[in-house]
């Protein structure tokens, strides 16, 4: 039976640097965040890539090539991808670029239960997400025109075009709800929604 290597983005980055060259942990982390896959792979705990990488040497998707000695700290261990590693990185690269995922985020989950809050406390509270926003997009910016200076090739930015794109459609979003309950399109209190509840309850149909 084939083994099965578990999938995550962390993962993915592990096994596509080591299909580049051979490394160890410590370089994998340093290549990650200097090249900007921190901005969109997680990797704030170094204890997460040890543990990656761990779960991947038990899966067969790497192995240890050699180790090499490090001035009285523990030895440097350099990995490389196997066979099986390199075919699932190329299969999951296809997969996330094919099917869309349901990705159960925080911020809809809070838009759901909105109604909880009343409409001024709402916007108040996109208000400030709006000026995060805004400060997320500065950076993106900012990071596009350091490549753009550096010569640095559309493909390999990318992953940075798509975060822009999402968050510019996020604020538009964000703007055009708070403007909806400026106006008083989108108004709700405790007592519509007693109302709402009621009416919603009575058009549900019995359970056989």
């Amino acid at each position: 039976m084939k083994n099965k290597i578990k999938k995550s983005p962390l993962a993915l980055a592990i096994l596509c640097l080591l299909i580049e060259e051979p490394m160890h942990p410590y370089r994998m982390q340093q290549l990650i965040k200097e090249r900007g896959k921190d901005e969109v792979i997680n990797v704030r705990y170094r204890t997460s890539i040890y543990q990656t990488i761990d779960r991947l040497h038990r899966d067969r998707a790497i192995v240890i090539q050699e180790k090499k000695q490090n001035e009285g700290r523990p030895d440097l261990v350099i990995y490389e991808v196997t066979e099986e590693g390199r075919e699932a990185a190329y299969e999951w690269i296809r997969e996330m670029l094919s099917t869309p995922k349901q990705e159960f985020l925080e911020f809809p989950a809070a838009i759901s239960f909105v109604a909880l809050l009343t409409p001024e406390d709402v916007r108040e509270q996109l208000e400030k997400r709006i000026l995060a926003l805004e400060k997320a997009l500065a950076h993106i910016e900012k990071q596009m025109e350091l490549a753009t200076s550096r010569g640095i090739p559309r493909l390999f930015l990318l992953e940075v075009e798509y975060q822009r794109t999402v968050s510019l459609a996020e604020l538009k979003w964000v703007q055009s709800t708070i403007q909806d309950i400026q106006d008083e399109k989108l108004k709700w209190d405790w007592e519509w929604l007693r109302e709402i509840s009621l009416y919603l309850t009575s058009k549900e149909e019995p359970l056989n």
